[in-house]
């Protein structure tokens, strides 16, 4: 039962053949021999699970499902706020704080559709790094191998889908949070157009995503998760439950294997990446690669921007807990720390020039394929690509926070024993575009391996 996708558990309620309840012990079950090995939840709440699940059970047997997802367990990031639930943040300063109150506005649509919430996941300190390292949790470890990285800052939850610890997840997307660890961890991910999923609080760069193992799910998250919230500056987005494929025919594809600053993709990479814009050839688009969009270096000033919101955090911890988190962000909030006005207003303006570039290039064409990173993985224990300059492999993903664009990431094939991810990157609002262009890709695509061979 835990290979199975939300959409086929909720198939099998509809017929009878799969209860909530046996879903949902096959689940826990699994959990208590996986997540040792993995370490990607550090909250699980089996007797509330229980609970939900027995309540779900109910409603489908009187065939009065409360909505959508009713009876799918589903995995939140630890940064999102669950009622009744912690929230760390990844750090060890915030090891003792008071489960939350309230629900965010993404999990309070998914409570209202039915979803089992029954465990939050990991994550690296504050969000900050692309890896699945943290203070308060430790190392979480890829499924594919285990000596392998998540990719962050969604980390625990993009290992718990791919695992089959849960058949989908929510994460949220600062720079690349929920795309860079679908990518490691051979999943689907849509960090969605600025505003298309409220939550709390407000950020002009992050977003709340789906993770899970394929595009049908992806956009039956997408369709819960988009709708409003009144305590949200947010308007959502109104996302069918069910999507058909996009004809490709004569559509513009950009491909763009640089975008001007950070690590050189990898041949590995970039051959899987070549691949999978020949599958879109195949499918009648036209495909014309996009030469070097930026131009100039933006990364390091980026890596500036989130060290003063990463000061920022750090400010509002108790001051006898500020050093109570990982090495590299006391140095990252170190730095932020000491920059000046100038200095931050400075890096947003590069940071800005570039991500207008690649809006521009995005914009000459119907959407743009690219590599999610540069590299397919790197050890479980980095904090990064480049544990030196920890933002230097995000420059595929991070612009498109900055100027609100969606962007999904999904499987195209492996390198050695790592999954590598696919990106289509879409102009603002165009949301359904890319995740039909999602859907004709992995028909065509054929299947890959779904979960890994053992844990």
């Amino acid at each position: 039962m835990w290979t199975l996708t939300a959409t086929e558990l909720l198939n099998g309620y509809r017929d009878g053949s799969l209860s909530p309840v046996e879903v949902m012990q096959a689940l826990l079950a699994r959990i208590e021999v996986v997540n040792p090995k993995i370490n990607a939840l550090y909250e699980v709440d089996a007797e509330g699970a229980m609970e939900q699940a027995r309540a779900s059970a109910d409603r489908w047997v009187a065939g009065a499902p409360q909505g959508p997802l009713d009876g799918v367990p589903v995995v939140i990031k630890d940064s999102i706020a669950v009622r009744g639930m912690t929230m760390l943040r990844g750090l060890k300063a915030r090891r003792d704080v008071a489960p939350d109150t309230e629900d965010s506005p993404p999990v309070a649509r998914l409570r209202e559709a039915g979803a089992i919430l029954f465990a939050k996941s990991t994550m690296p300190d504050m969000g900050f790094l692309g890896a699945g390292v943290s203070s308060a949790c430790g190392v979480t470890r890829n499924p594919w191998d285990l000596s392998l990285n998540t990719g962050g800052s969604s980390a625990g939850s993009a290992a718990a889908v791919a695992a089959g610890l849960v058949p989908v997840a929510v994460g949220s997307d600062v720079g690349g949070s929920v795309r860079l660890p679908a990518s490691h961890c051979g999943l689907v991910a849509l960090k969605p157009s600025a505003g298309a999923i409220p939550h709390l609080p407000y950020s002009r760069d992050r977003s709340a995503g789906p993770i899970t193992r394929t595009v049908e799910d992806a956009i039956l998250m997408m369709s819960v998760l988009g709708q409003p919230d009144e305590r949200a500056f947010e308007p959502g987005a109104t996302i069918p439950e069910v999507l058909a494929p996009m004809d490709l025919t004569g559509k513009r594809i950009g491909l763009m294997l640089s975008v001007g600053d950070g690590p050189e993709v990898d041949a590995d990479v970039a051959d899987l990446i070549r691949q999978a814009a020949e599958v879109f050839r195949g499918l009648g688009a036209e495909i014309i690669e996009i030469e070097n969009p930026v131009g100039f270096p933006f990364l390091r000033a980026l890596s500036g921007y989130f060290s003063v919101k990463a000061a920022y955090e750090r400010a509002g911890l108790p001051e006898d807990r500020r050093g109570d988190m990982l090495e590299i962000l006391t140095t990252c909030a170190d730095r932020g720390a000491a920059m000046t006005a100038l200095e931050f207003a400075k890096a947003l303006g590069t940071v800005e020039k570039a991500q207008l570039m690649l809006k521009r290039a995005v914009g000459g064409f119907d959407m743009v394929l690219s590599p999610t990173m540069p590299m397919a993985n790197y050890a479980a224990e980095a904090v990064a690509a480049d544990p030196e300059h920890p933002h230097d492999h995000v420059g595929f993903t991070a612009p498109f926070n900055q100027s609100g664009q969606p962007a999904a990431t999904v499987l195209c094939g492996f390198s050695g024993t790592s999954p590598v991810g696919l990106q289509l990157i879409g102009s603002l609002g165009q949301d359904i575009d890319i995740l039909r262009a999602c859907l004709a890709y992995e028909a065509a695509r054929g299947k890959l391996r779904d979960f890994p061979a053992e844990i």
